[in-house]
């Protein structure tokens, strides 16, 4: 198998068994101007969005950045067979960063540092966020599968400040209830801090990134607010995505790397990155939400999500729209950035046609 390092091969899309016209066909469709997603400027995107929620105050806690234009790679056998855009721009990637978040976690899994991920959080975190009798309840499952219910404020914003029905509601027995919510996914973040004592996006650099040969231009924001006392060291807990700023910024040419550990399976190269177990795991569908695995491996349960793809495509996915589609059976994986997500399944239908 080949493993991409500092020069990626490119080769010919007929060479990697792909049709180039029909390629070119699905990235014209991708590239049409009224299949556009996210407003280039996302910090005023932002305002406006949040601003006129019920229960959200609209601030915007962490930096933002314009994006760039619709970009793609395409990945085959793990070569390059085609690109277009500004794949090597550090753009916002939104919720994709759960799954940096998933991935940080499932190291401490691996190392033993977290025992059963039915564990309750609170066993092994002390810093009040779970010591009431509802929060206490918790555990690292129902965190990774957004069943959490976690009650509380976090960086100046309540956790309904995260309901996207924009609801204030009495929280469920954690593990009873799905709930997309970017705060408690950032309780997630510091909890997971807590047991690393060090910065998440220094492990990530360390055991993930540097191994798959990312390139140094990606960054993991927090929030100006979430700077926290570790052991006398003031460390910034990161977001789990852009919803408030902040969150993964990184290029589509990294996101395609770490797509490609994706595809197979925790392994680079020879070198088992994520265990085998935890890819499991993480590719098993919550039953409260059969597409969604840990945060944030979309699972194409019932082929619900992409209905052109077969049941075990999956893809990362945030909101702009951002993509990493992962076909495991053709050996491919595509980065679709800033595309509405409603056209991304008649992107996937192109992109097959051509592969197929």
């Amino acid at each position: 198998m080949y493993f991409p390092d500092g020069n990626w091969t490119q080769k010919r899309p007929g060479e990697a068994g792909v049709d180039d016209a029909l390629l070119k066909e699905a990235i014209a469709y991708a590239t049409d101007p009224a299949h556009a997603g996210s407003p280039p400027e996302l910090a005023a995107h932002l305002l406006a969005q949040n601003g006129g929620r019920k229960y959200d105050d609209g601030a915007t806690l962490g930096p933002t950045r314009s994006h760039g234009p619709v970009t793609g790679v395409v990945l085959r056998h793990g070569y390059r067979i085609a690109e277009w855009g500004e794949p090597e721009r550090a753009d916002m990637t939104f919720s994709i960063s759960k799954s940096f978040l998933s991935t940080v976690c499932g190291l401490a899994w691996d190392k033993g540092l977290i025992g059963d991920l039915d564990d309750r959080v609170g066993d092994h975190v002390n810093d009040g966020g779970y010591d009431s009798l509802h929060n206490g309840q918790i555990t690292w499952d129902h965190s990774l599968r957004q069943v959490s219910e976690w009650e509380g404020t976090l960086w100046e914003k309540h956790h309904s400040a995260g309901n996207p029905d924009d609801e204030l509601r009495t929280p469920q027995t954690p593990g009873t209830h799905y709930e997309y919510n970017d705060v408690r996914v950032n309780r997630f973040a510091l909890s997971l801090l807590r047991v690393y004592k060090q910065p998440l996006p220094e492990i990530l650099k360390a055991e993930v990134m540097d191994p798959i040969g990312a390139s140094g231009t990606w960054q993991w924001h927090g929030y100006d607010n979430s700077w926290v006392d570790v052991d006398g060291k003031q460390i910034q807990s990161v977001s789990g995505g852009g919803h408030w700023g902040g969150g993964m910024w990184i290029s589509a040419l990294d996101l395609a790397r770490f797509g490609y550990l994706s595809l197979n399976r925790g392994v680079w190269e020879g070198r088992r990155i994520l265990s085998e177990d935890w890819i499991k795991m993480a590719t098993t569908p919550t039953s409260l939400r059969p597409t969604y695995g840990f945060m944030n491996w979309f699972l194409n349960t019932g082929q619900e999500l992409m209905p052109s793809a077969p049941e075990a495509h999956f893809f990362h996915g945030g909101a702009g729209a951002n993509r990493v589609w992962v076909a495991p059976e053709l050996d491919l994986v595509v980065v679709l950035r800033w595309v509405s997500a409603d056209y991304f399944d008649g992107f996937v239908k192109r992109v097959l046609a051509a592969v197929s």
